[in-house]
């Protein structure tokens, strides 16, 4: 007997988002408050304005399915972006996932928050085991080529950022303790302030015109032009009162 039919291609065979877990039993805890603030800071000041927004995914311990060999090896960067990839627009499209054999684009920068337990791993320290899945640093250099590999150590106000060049990373010099991304017209670097009533060294966006604002912040912002207005105002219809015009009259 012969085959008469086609096999089907690997995207009707591969498991989708939806049939893969999303955490596991066992798996670390959920990220502590620090974790969950700063991932907050740098999706809210995130602007590129080289892709529109409902191109870009900006995604906070969203688990990476990277290697179709291995379907169920994943990583859960603390958070990371992708480009050129359509973002949910309705509830029930959001991602339970990111799956690289589905998604068909690797994420453009990842950021990793250091802490003592994986220090190691996350500046690539640690070698694979016999049998196990590859480390973060080989899955972003190695499998994914992720272009850019930040790395925040709060606890030491340390920041790495790597690029990568050919084949493996190379350490990016950061005066001030920031670097430019030309492809985004964005930069990271760390900024001393209050966010979500929490005052510490946050690593943050900015562009050519200085750190992109919070909602927060450009609401505030709002605020004082408007009240800079209504003093001009207030100020003219006073001179114009000693002058002997009734202001409300020219209205």
């Amino acid at each position: 007997m012969y085959q008469t039919d086609l096999p089907r291609p690997p995207q009707e065979t591969m498991p989708r988002m939806y049939d893969l877990p999303s955490e596991l039993i066992g798996e670390s805890g959920l990220p502590d408050e620090f974790h969950c603030i700063q991932g907050d800071l740098l999706t809210e000041t995130c602007q590129p304005v080289t892709y529109p927004p409902d191109e870009i995914l900006l995604a906070s311990d969203l688990n990476l399915y990277y290697d179709p060999r291995h379907p169920l090896w994943y990583k859960r960067p603390d958070w990371y972006m992708v480009l050129g990839v359509p973002s949910a627009s309705q509830q029930q499209d959001l991602r339970l996932s990111y799956v690289i054999w589905q998604e068909g684009v690797v994420p453009f920068l990842v950021v990793e928050f250091l802490s003592p337990g994986t220090e190691q791993e996350d500046l690539g320290k640690t070698l694979r085991e016999v049998n196990q899945p590859p480390t973060k640093w080989e899955v972003y250099e190695r499998i994914l080529r992720v272009p850019y590999y930040v790395i925040y150590d709060h606890y030491e106000n340390r920041l790495r950022a790597f690029q990568l060049i050919g084949t493996r990373y190379e350490a990016i010099s950061l005066p001030e303790n920031r670097f430019w991304l030309e492809e985004l017209e964005l930069g990271l670097g760390l900024w001393q302030g209050s966010y979500q009533q929490t005052t510490g060294l946050w690593l943050r966006w900015y562009n050519a015109a200085g750190w992109v604002p919070t909602s927060k912040e450009r609401a505030e912002q709002e605020r004082q032009r408007a009240e800079q207005e209504r003093q001009r105002a207030d100020r003219l219809a006073e001179y114009l009162r000693f002058q002997g015009i009734d202001p409300d009259s020219l209205s």
